[in-house]
């Protein structure tokens, strides 16, 4: 379980994380999909949107899928910058924790922004919700959950 979290927080600095270092592929449905893979692992991270915006993190072992995290979030609407949001927030998430690779860590401040994270669970069952506050007023919001699946034998 310890390998699989580690391979579970480098997939995910690898690519949303990572700013536009990672390829994004278009897909025909209007999603955008970013992967990565070493050894065994696969890491799918597919989402729509825009605003708001949703998606999913799928992680195969052996080609089964083993781990699943669908999220949904937003800007606030009155929010011209959304860029600068989502550059922000990408650098929380390339500080995901190992011990709870869900989403970033539990907090982190750069000049004027703050990114909170709060869960409940582990990996293997979780949901959390995540804000991005500028001067102290929520500007961003994001609820996430998931787990592990195909366990039962």
């Amino acid at each position: 379980m310890e390998n699989f979290k580690k391979l579970l927080v480098k997939a995910k600095k690898a690519t949303y994380a990572s700013g536009d270092k990672n390829q994004k592929i278009k897909e025909a449905d209007g999603s955008t999909s970013l992967f990565f893979e070493e050894a065994n692992f696969k890491y799918h991270d597919n989402y729509f949107g825009g605003e708001p915006y949703g998606g999913r993190e799928v992680a195969f072992i052996d080609n089964k899928a083993v781990y699943i995290m669908t999220y949904y979030g937003q800007v606030t609407k009155n929010i011209k910058d959304i860029e600068r949001v989502y550059s922000f927030l990408q650098k929380a998430l390339s500080l995901v924790p190992e011990d709870k690779p869900f989403r970033g860590p539990k907090q982190y401040k750069e000049d004027k922004l703050e990114y909170t994270n709060t869960y409940n669970g582990e990996i293997d069952e979780f949901f959390g919700q995540e804000f991005i506050k500028e001067n102290g007023k929520k500007i961003y919001s994001a609820r996430y959950m998931g787990g592990l699946i195909n366990t039962r034998k």
